[in-house]
């Protein structure tokens, strides 16, 4: 594939239908056949992704086997928690609340967090509100370092540069909430002998935006293949609210309003989504900048910055690693059958919260 006659943001039209059909087929042989549970746990945000998949999991498993679960916190935007509930209903599956606030407190998520943020902020206090974010890194070179946004009552917004100390330990707290909800759907998971369903798309599972243990750890990842684009179309076709499809996705991690361009990706899902085609299908930077409407050398710095997080977050998709590999042998097999060595997964892992290592 070259030229821009050949590249354009058609190739990331799908028919709706049949990838729907496949999914849930897939989706049915892994819960039943493979992982041998009656049916799926979903995490619900209100966000296109997760609403997508709790719908795939309704069609291919049937309503009454799908659990949704809402899983806010302190810095939840209640916004989250309506959509959740409106998709649920719409869809028809049981849904539960687990406020996870409590659990957070007692680990000491909140007061790590302020005590990182206190070490370039003297005067931050728990009442402020807060978020984290990248400098623009098209325009400009070198290594991206993040920055935290803060807010106090009075309305009076601050922003400065954390240091590496301070960014790690921000991040380090702030991922406990990730992990504490993953928690909650495994034990959801364990009581009604279901399978966890992750929910990142292809973006976010390339690019590592994911914590490892947390939102990264899933029995099934059913929509880990397809571009935002091409979610947003399932969505359409499965009927999810219109409220749900307009919502510009959010971390919804920080107590600021907080995008995933400005925390993660840099460039808007649409472009990025394009550039990560384009990269994935070998196509020359210039002739996606033809595309997406930015300049030849900014489309070049994307493809920097996809492989910058690729190689920084590869760490993120291992499995346990081992001193010297261990030989397992198939349930299926009979006894004295020759062993099945189990190789360690390869190919690029990120997680959310890791620095972009290039910006």
């Amino acid at each position: 594939m070259s030229g821009p006659a050949l590249f354009s943001a058609d190739l990331l039209k799908i028919d709706a239908d049949q990838v729907a059909a496949r999914i849930e087929t897939a989706i049915r042989a892994i819960v039943a056949d493979t992982l041998r549970r009656r049916g799926a746990v979903v995490g619900l945000s209100g966000g296109i992704d997760s609403s997508v998949c709790a719908a795939l999991c309704a069609r291919a498993l049937g309503p009454r086997r799908v659990l949704g679960l809402f899983m806010p916190d302190a810095d939840s935007n209640p916004e989250s928690l309506r959509l959740g509930r409106l998709l649920a209903d719409s869809l028809g599956i049981e849904a539960l609340v687990e406020d996870v606030g409590a659990v957070l407190g007692a680990a000491g998520c909140y007061r790590r967090r302020d005590e990182a943020i206190r070490q370039v902020i003297p005067e931050y206090a728990a009442n402020w509100k807060c978020k984290i974010v990248l400098p623009d890194l098209l325009g400009r070179t070198g290594y991206a370092l993040y920055s935290v946004v803060v807010r106090s009552p009075e309305g009076e917004e601050r922003r400065a540069r954390l240091s590496r100390d301070a960014y790690l330990g921000v991040v380090a707290a702030t991922n406990f909430k990730q992990r504490t909800r993953q928690m909650m759907a495994y034990y959801h998971a364990d009581r009604l002998q279901y399978a966890v369903v992750g929910t990142p798309n292809r973006l976010e599972y390339d690019q590592g935006f994911f914590v490892k243990g947390g939102d990264g750890l899933a029995d099934l990842k059913p929509i880990a293949h397809l571009y935002k684009s091409q979610v947003y179309q399932l969505a359409a076709y499965l009927g999810i609210p219109k409220e749900i499809q307009s919502r510009a996705p959010t971390t919804d991690t920080y107590s600021l309003h907080q995008s995933q361009e400005e925390f993660y990706f840099s460039v808007p899902l649409q472009t990025f989504d394009l550039c990560l085609l384009g990269k994935n299908s070998g196509v020359p930077a210039p002739d996606v900048a033809a595309v997406v409407g930015l300049p030849p050398d900014q489309v070049a710095r994307v493809y920097e910055m996809i492989d910058s997080k690729r190689k920084a977050t590869r760490y993120l998709h291992l499995a346990a690693l081992l001193a010297e590999p261990v030989d397992q042998i198939s349930a299926n097999e009979p006894a004295g059958a020759t062993p099945v060595v189990m190789h360690l997964p390869r190919g690029p892992q990120t997680t959310e919260g890791d620095p972009a290592s290039i910006a």
